[in-house]
């Protein structure tokens, strides 16, 4: 198998969406969520990053730069247009899980996000992920900035500084 990251293509997005509705088929949320998502990468308020396995999307990871993105609703201190942005909807297929895709994803982000002008990214945790938590702290999203309640969970809003390396 041969496995490789990068910003996702129009085709990218098409295919990893057509499997999180397969995946979701109960929730009619997730069709919502792909016309969202699909627009925010056109107009640039987003960018979407998947992990291919053998040319096939299998992981994703959206960056919002935008604080009018739905998931970010205003709040300047996880998206601000400028110098923050956000990781969001950060997932890999069960079977490609634990193998290092998703950090690889994560660091591709984070340069990116660097090219972009952004000088701290956040990323948001469920309370009861604490397997996630623990990732995230130890790619140094170690700076709680935010707690919420969405959809009846609470969520930590986590923080990094990132820079462009030298």
């Amino acid at each position: 198998m041969i496995y490789d990251c990068r910003a996702a293509t129009m085709d990218d997005l098409a295919c990893i969406w057509e499997k999180n509705i397969r995946a979701n088929a109960d929730d009619p949320r997730w069709a919502a969520w792909r016309d969202e998502y699909i627009g925010y990468n056109r107009s640039g308020a987003a960018q979407t990053y998947v992990v291919l396995c053998d040319g096939d999307p299998v992981g994703e990871g959206t960056l919002l730069f935008s604080p009018d993105c739905g998931a970010i609703a205003g709040r300047t201190c996880l998206a601000d247009g400028a110098a923050v942005a956000n990781i969001n909807a950060l997932r890999i297929e069960k079977t490609h899980e634990g193998k290092g895709h998703i950090s690889a994803l994560v660091r591709l982000m984070e340069a990116d996000a660097v090219q972009h002008g952004c000088t701290r990214l956040t990323i948001g945790v469920e309370a009861k992920e604490e397997r996630n938590q623990a990732i995230y702290r130890h790619w140094g999203y170690d700076r709680l900035i935010l707690t919420a309640v969405e959809d009846g969970e609470t969520v930590y809003y986590l923080e990094k500084e990132i820079k462009a390396s030298r």
